[in-house]
């Protein structure tokens, strides 16, 4: 089941399809990676979920939106369209139109890149700095409300083991 597929499933329908059968203890280690990976994609599908719920009702906005000014505020240089593309892991279409979005709302410029004319590099705008600023403030606090029943040791020793296994991805 891919991340896309699993976000779009009602909650009971994504614990029905990921449901695994009780088995004895070797066929258990045999299935441990994937009863990680679904443990790990369950527990951001529910943090995510208060997340896109939160920023429309507070914000009128969306999660791709905050995502898109995430990462042009860690650029403050700005990023070309393709490089925004990578960096967020979805296809240039999608983010072409939620930059477009963006523009209309005067959070983002796009300008053509001083070094190649055929591609545009965007950047925050003063208000999409103010903006972008209110909403991660409101993120963090969303965060760390869905966290605040999980130790903070807890939370570090699980933080050193996610940093082992993306070094371990790449």
């Amino acid at each position: 089941m891919d991340i896309e597929a699993a976000r779009a499933m009602s909650d009971a329908d994504y614990e029905t399809a990921i449901a695994m059968p009780r088995t004895d203890p070797a066929a258990d280690a045999s299935t441990l990676d994937l009863k990680i990976w679904v443990r790990l994609l369950g527990c951001a599908k529910l943090i995510e979920k208060t997340l896109r719920r939160n920023f429309e009702v507070h914000f009128a906005t969306t999660l791709p939106r905050f995502d898109i000014l995430a990462t042009l505020a860690r650029n403050v240089d700005g990023l070309r369209m393709g490089e925004l593309s990578r960096a967020l892991l979805v296809s240039n279409g999608n983010v072409t139109s939620i930059v477009r979005q963006l523009q209309e709302q005067g959070l983002v410029h796009s300008a053509k890149a001083p070094d190649d004319a055929r591609s545009a590099v965007v950047r925050l705008t003063p208000a999409g700095e103010e903006v972008f600023s209110e909403l991660a403030q409101a993120h963090r606090h969303w965060v760390r409300e869905a966290m605040k029943d999980f130790p903070e040791d807890q939370q570090r020793q699980l933080l050193e083991l996610l940093v082992q296994l993306r070094s371990s991805l790449s």
